[in-house]
């Protein structure tokens, strides 16, 4: 009998593993990356873009969304850190301006291991005197021949959501039009069940246990849930596998890592 459980349950795994690998070799599982990377700073204080390279390296993403994105400012030592990222990764990159800010620009950056066959930029709402926020957004084509869109954004920072609400409204106002199978990922500032993120999972599927959501900031010590990988439509889309990455120095926020597959017709 134990022979016979033995066997059952290495078939089983051997025909899962089979499966994950049959969706990985034609392109239907997607390795989604979010990660706010404090300018290229590290929580020791110094600026260290290879610090976080090697993070993103290691958990080898097919996308990834980044958030507080410097270009070329003076804190940054005059990098555009997206594209330095892009080179040490070896990814395709994009940066979108949420700002002018210390002799340079603020935002949000995107890392791909497809290229782009479309992107834009789009302007969030902010009450006067709010950091300005944005929301970028690629149309890449997968190795399965698949066409998605993929979208990072960083909701505002204040204690007052107001911002926050206006800013996810207008994602989904501008997204969920969208033609294509769309993901999108970043530093929401809102925790799971929090107004901006309720407004969200109207329509967008989210990637968390919603039951015991693994929290994701601080990096030292982490205790809420900030970070997001969401889906839409809904239907298209199923997780396969979820992971926080708990790096203390590459920044203030772990990393978000969430494996999705799509789903076809």
């Amino acid at each position: 009998m134990k022979t016979t459980i033995s066997l059952f349950l290495a078939l089983m795994v051997y025909s899962h593993l089979t499966c994950a690998q049959e969706l990985k070799e034609n392109g239907k599982l997607i390795r989604i990356l979010t990660f706010n990377i404090l300018h290229g700073a590290t929580t020791k204080g110094d600026f260290n873009l290879d610090t976080i390279a090697d993070l993103i390296i290691q958990t080898d993403p097919d996308l990834v969304a980044l958030q507080e994105v410097d270009y070329k400012t003076n804190r940054a030592l005059k990098y555009d850190l997206t594209t330095e990222l892009g080179y040490r990764t070896k990814m395709a990159s994009i940066f979108a301006r949420a700002m002018a800010y210390d002799g340079g620009e603020y935002g949000e950056g995107i890392l791909s291991k497809y290229t782009f066959i479309k992107t834009r930029n789009i302007a969030l709402p902010y009450s006067p005197g709010n950091e300005p926020r944005a929301a970028i957004e690629v149309i890449t084509i997968l190795s399965s021949g698949d066409t998605i869109a993929f979208i990072g954004t960083h909701l505002d920072h204040l204690r007052d959501d107001r911002d926050r609400v206006d800013q996810a409204k207008k994602i989904n106002e501008v997204f969920t039009p969208n033609t294509y199978p769309a993901i999108l990922a970043g530093d929401l500032n809102a925790i799971p069940g929090s107004k901006p993120i309720n407004i969200l999972e109207r329509f967008w599927g989210s990637s968390y246990d919603k039951t015991n959501p693994a929290p994701t900031f601080p990096s030292s010590n982490p205790k809420v849930k900030i970070d997001f990988v969401m889906f839409y439509p809904q239907n298209k889309w199923k997780v396969i596998e979820t992971k926080v990455i708990e790096n203390k120095v590459a920044s203030d926020h772990c990393a978000y890592l969430v494996t999705l597959e799509l789903l076809d017709d």
